[in-house]
């Protein structure tokens, strides 16, 4: 019991470092803002069930992580880190999941410490658990309800406790991004899991009927909601979707060829531990496992390639088997070693694994020198500070690899992984934020427009990052049609060009122009020149009526 705490603080200690340590150093994405905006209304609208998105019905993505950032939001208004963090504590919990559902099936808590590892310190993962949005819940609910379903079957006993858990975690997975999770992450799991071990489900029948039941009471009575009140929005917006799936960033089948490279450091691993099961399906001593571990991976893969729609953070659920296979391999070459039955081939193929990894930790004093040291942005002690502890991370990576020390090599690896997120990832982060950004959030601070309503030309583009820093709805106006705006001022608008562009002449005679200020919203310098928009460049003005009109 005292090395499964050492264990939980391990975990515990690599996922501070992976999700936490500076996880407000990038400015918010797309995803993030959509969320936030939804989150942001819904604690100033009251519309905790039927959310919006800069006053559009919001019902394309189910509610609970917005819920999740709503409450943060309530508490802790504008907070980044925070939100962030809950997505950390989700990806902390799945790392979890993934010890406890891999000690449980290998009856071997090492194989299932360095599975959680491996998956903490993947570069999916890690970005991930980084971001305020949805991904992350429904993988993480749908890891917990795996291994409470595992715990269900293969229990002697009933297991009902395991069932009525599996089935939460379930229903909280759909609320989390509907059927994503079941499709990338469960299905996959089941084809694997009954192809390997073909288990047994007698006398567990009513269990998981249970199981099914309470799920679809979790998961479903929101959506019921939904088609009861909002039927006609409702069935439009599941309409627009499922054909989204179909028709949206579609791409060839082979498009995910390079799934191994969402690992980032663990990349040579995985591919050793998949290719490699053809040989080492003999030697290992837990070859259903390895074999399951290996077909679930493959098997996500291909269902992921089935979907028309593709994106490389879609492979995220992928990576949770995958970290599975790598810990096969490292526990192979651990126990081999001490039973002296390496093959000069295992030799060789571990070394190659090995000093890649070592070969960067080595470069990293380097690159910091030049990227860093040179340019002021650290001094001369931090420089020779962080070259010591990376020189060390190399050391240990590359005498792990001499010596056939799987051991050493991997806690080599995670000591890079964790100083690279230390130390590294602000100043990198700030190599490509805009350093000369004005961010219209300013606006917030303006008295004089706090109590006015924002609007903007309807014939533009309005990106929701810019609704999500100005802290409230930006509403469409049509400004040539509108016959009643005249009535409505005094206003805010917020256009791409300067407003006396904008308005039509004869709107123009009769409004006063309260010029505010011009705002560029773009996280990238101009000198990038694919990154850098005009559609985050936008003039704020008050429109007042002349008193003689």
């Amino acid at each position: 019991m005292q090395r499964n705490y050492i264990h939980y603080l391990f975990i515990l200690i690599v996922c501070w470092f992976a999700f936490f340590v500076n996880n407000g150093a990038v400015y918010e994405d797309i995803m993030e803002s959509r969320n936030l905006v939804t989150a942001h209304e819904m604690i100033e609208y009251d519309n905790w069930l039927v959310p919006t998105m800069n006053g559009k019905l919001r019902l394309e993505k189910p509610p609970l992580p917005t819920w999740v950032a709503a409450g943060i939001e309530y508490l802790q208004p504008d907070n980044i880190s925070l939100q962030r963090a809950a997505a950390g504590i989700m990806a902390t919990l799945m790392a979890f999941f993934l010890y406890f559902f891999a000690s449980a099936l290998t009856k071997n808590r090492l194989l299932g410490l360095l599975s959680a590892l491996v998956l903490a310190t993947s570069f999916n993962v890690v970005m991930a658990g980084r971001v305020a949005t949805w991904d992350i819940y429904c993988h993480s609910f749908m890891l917990g309800a795996i291994f409470f379903f595992y715990k269900g079957i293969t229990s002697p006993r009933t297991g009902w406790g395991s069932f009525v858990w599996a089935g939460i975690f379930l229903g909280l997975s759909f609320l989390g991004k509907g059927p994503v999770a079941f499709y990338a992450l469960l299905l996959s799991f089941l084809i694997s899991y009954i192809a390997v071990f073909r288990p047994s489900f007698k006398r567990k029948g009513l269990q998981i009927v249970v199981m099914i039941l309470i799920f679809a009471t979790v998961s479903f009575w929101w959506y019921l909601y939904l088609y009861v009140f909002h039927k006609d929005m409702t069935t439009y917006v599941w309409a627009k979707e499922s054909t989204a799936w179909m028709e949206r960033n579609v791409r060839p089948w082979y498009y995910y060829w390079q799934f191994f490279a969402e690992s980032g450091i663990w990349s040579l691993f995985l591919l050793t531990g998949l290719v490699g099961w053809f040989w080492l399906k003999r030697k290992v001593t837990l070859k259903k496992e390895y074999t399951f571990a290996v077909l679930w991976t493959l098997v996500s893969l291909v269902l992921l390639s089935f979907f028309p729609e593709k994106k490389t953070r879609y492979l995220l659920p992928l990576l949770i088997p995958a970290a599975m296979v790598v810990a096969h391999y490292v526990v192979y070459i651990f126990t081999a070693t001490k039973e002296k039955a390496l093959t000069k081939s295992d030799r060789v193929v571990f070394r190659i694994n090995a000093f890649l990894p070592a070969l960067i930790a080595l470069g990293m004093p380097v690159a910091i020198y030049f990227l860093f040291y040179t340019k002021g942005q650290i001094g001369l002690m931090l420089l020779i500070i962080v070259s010591i502890l990376f020189l060390v991370a190399a050391y240990s990576i590359f005498a792990g690899g001499v010596r056939m020390k799987s051991m050493k090599v991997f806690t080599g690896i995670v000591l890079l992984m964790i100083l690279v997120e230390t130390l590294l990832m602000p100043r990198v982060a700030n190599m490509f934020n805009n350093t000369e950004i004005k961010s219209i959030s300013a606006v917030r601070k303006i008295e004089e427009v706090n109590h006015l309503p924002f609007y903007y030309p309807s014939e533009e583009e309005l990106r929701i990052e810019l609704v999500y820093e100005a802290g409230r709805r930006i509403l469409p106006l049509d400004i040539a049609k509108d016959t009643t705006l005249l009535d409505s001022l005094p206003i805010v608008l917020v256009s791409g060009k300067p407003a006396a562009e904008v308005l039509p002449p004869a709107m123009l005679e009769r409004v006063n122009l309260h010029f505010i200020d011009v705002y560029d919203n773009n996280t990238r310098p101009k000198s990038d020149k694919k990154r850098y928009s005009p559609k985050f460049v936008r003039y704020v003005t008050i429109l007042e009526k002349k008193a003689d009109y």
